[in-house]
Formats: C-alpha cells, structure tokens, sequence
C-alpha cells in the first residue's frame, strides 16, 4: 500500500457548515519510536499502550468560505485563543492538503482540551492530532456519503502521523503497532494497525498510573530530538534493537511472560533517553526525581516479587505498569512512596483504552 491509496475519489456531497467533536486518547509506546525519515516514516516499528483517561476532546467548527486561496483557521485550548498552536496547524494542514482537498474551502475553528498537562512527556500532540485528524475525516466521510469503518480508521491514522508520528497509534486500542515489521501481517509505516496476534489476559486492562515529576514545557522538543537520530552514532543499532524487542514481544504477548516484559518495556524506556544523552548536543530530559522513582520501583519489586514496572516518554514524568490483579497494592506503594517525587504530589491513574470516541456529531 501507498500514499496514493488515501488519495479521495472525488466528493459527490455538498456541507456550508457543521461541527464535529471527538476524543481520542493519547497512548504509551512499549517499543519506542526514535528517529524518523521524511514525510514522518518512522525508522523503526514500535508498539504501545492506547490509554483510557489522559486524553484530547477536540471541537472542530466549519464554515463554507467564498474563496478558497489559503488556509483559515483559529485555535482554542481549554477556551484560550493560542496563535503560538497556529504554525503547527498550518503544517499539519499543508501536509494532509492532498489527501483531503476540502480544507482551503472552509475556515475551521478548533477548540481543544486535554485531560492532563501539555508538552509535559504525556504525548499531547499524539491525542491532539489524532482527535483534529478524526474531526476532518467525519467532514470528508460526509463529502464522500460514504467510507468504511475500517477505511475511516486507517486514513484518520495516516493523517493523524503527518501531524505527530505517535498520534497515528491514538485512533484504535488497545496494542496498536506502527512502522513495518517482517513478523507481523498487516504492519505499516503509514498509520497504525491493532496488533493482530495472540494477547494473554495478563495482558488485558493493564495499568497505567503516571506521575508528574514535571509538568512544564519539555526543554527538547520530540521533533528536534527526533532530528538527532540523524548521524548519531549508535542510531543503526538502536534501530536493529527495537525490531529485535517488537520480534521478542509477539511470544511475550501470547504467553503472558511478564517478568520478560518487564526486561524489555524499561530497557525501551532507558535507551530512548539513553539515545538523547548521546545525540549531539545532547540533552537530559529525565529529572532527579525521575531516578529516585526508579529506583524506588526497582527496590520494592524485588522485596514484594511485584510484576509492577517502569517506562518513560520524551519527558521526565514516569508511567508506572502493573497488572490489573495488583491494582490495589502498587496504588498504596505509589501513594506511600512516590507521590512525594511528584510536583505538587500530582499523578494520574489510568488504564489501557480501546480508542478514540465521537462525541457528537
């Protein structure tokens, strides 16, 4: 499959204007993505957690416009106009413009709220330009008169990656894979696919507890990091490894072996940071009460045999992984003994999710 497959047949409906809210959640990788080549291709596959509560709820607004030379839009966060949100948008917008011709026809005007902290390591681009990205396709589903459930999934995450390369594992739940892999059917550099294998009940309703260590701006953004994979000297191999983890992962998944899964999900979570502590300039994301977590985490599994284990994003905020069968446990050893790392003693449960949401149409 290629480009030209989301490329529309011509549309043979007619809408003056409209609105279209969804939600869509953000999601937590497993096997990282680090690095990307042109038109967000990623340089590796990868896998994550879709989430349940951290998520976007986007509002786009439509109006016919009489002429049709450029983009028009205007962006809301939680009510607040935010032209710094613009630039973004309109590259967004210059990038999907093929694959959905309508946009210079209409002015949009986008409001947005996130159930959790911006740019502080939860993927807020990944649940942002999954939900814009899914707004737009109920518009063009519209246009057309009809498309697949399945089509409308897939060509929402194509376009989702074009604005944030994450944000195209954000549509489904509750494992998506992104990037081509030799070993499983159906995988793709072009959007995400729910994984296709065996998953065992170990497995099911996983949790997910995120503490916030920061929630401010990251000093690095994920773009300009991304960019740093290019000549690093240990990208190759950093590469190779994450399709020898995703190769790992498709018996680890089926046999519930979750002491290995443990191995290889915060061996992920340590090269990512470990890759942009070797870029040049390099950078340290990770905060002194990201470690002292860590270590917490590491100290009490091997005192309780604990299944509970650690990941990170592009930010200091650390995601703590346990089966659901010991929710009520590691909730009191997060209150007891991580919440005081947290800024303000803010952290956030949730869970794994099975996707995006329309909410009104």
């Amino acid at each position: 499959m290629t480009e030209h497959h989301f490329i529309s047949r011509p549309y043979v409906k007619t809408i003056d204007n409209g609105s279209f809210t969804w939600s869509s959640p953000s999601n937590i990788a497993l096997v990282k993505y680090w690095g990307k080549k042109e038109h967000q291709i990623p340089e590796n596959p990868s896998v994550s957690f879709t989430l349940d509560h951290c998520k976007t709820t986007t509002t786009l607004s439509f109006s016919k416009k009489e002429t049709s030379s450029e983009f028009s839009f205007e962006v809301y966060l939680d009510d607040e106009k935010k032209d710094d949100f613009k630039p973004k948008i309109e590259t967004f917008f210059k990038r999907i413009e093929r694959y959905v011709p309508f946009l210079k026809a209409y002015h949009f005007k986008i409001e947005t709220a996130n159930t959790f902290p911006h740019s502080s390591g939860i993927a807020s681009s990944a649940s942002g330009m999954s939900a814009l990205a899914l707004c737009l396709m109920s518009v063009e589903r519209v246009l057309l008169g009809d498309i697949s459930e399945a089509m409308f999934n897939q060509k929402a995450s194509f376009l989702a990656r074009l604005g944030s390369g994450s944000a195209c594992r954000s549509i489904e739940g509750d494992l998506i894979v992104w990037g081509t892999h030799q070993e499983i059917e159906g995988s793709s550099d072009l959007f995400g696919v729910k994984y296709p294998y065996e998953v065992h009940q170990k497995f099911k309703n996983y949790q997910d507890t995120i503490l916030l260590v920061d929630k401010g701006e990251k000093q690095v953004s994920s773009t300009v990091g991304h960019s740093l994979m290019h000549n690093h000297p240990f990208a190759h191999r950093r590469f190779e490894q994450a399709h020898e983890h995703m190769s790992q992962l498709i018996s680890i998944f089926k046999n519930g072996d979750v002491d290995t899964f443990i191995k290889i999900v915060e061996s992920e979570a340590l090269t990512l940071h470990a890759m942009m502590m070797t870029s040049m300039p390099y950078f340290i994301l990770m905060k002194p009460n990201t470690l002292e977590i860590i270590n917490k985490i590491w100290t009490y599994r091997n005192a309780t045999n604990s299944k509970v284990c650690f990941t990170l994003d592009a930010g200091a905020n650390v995601h703590v992984l346990y089966p659901e069968s010991e929710k009520e446990t590691v909730l009191d050893f997060i209150k007891n003994e991580l919440v005081g790392y947290c800024q303000n003693g803010h952290y956030i449960s949730d869970q794994i999710g099975f996707g995006a949401q329309l909410i009104n149409a």
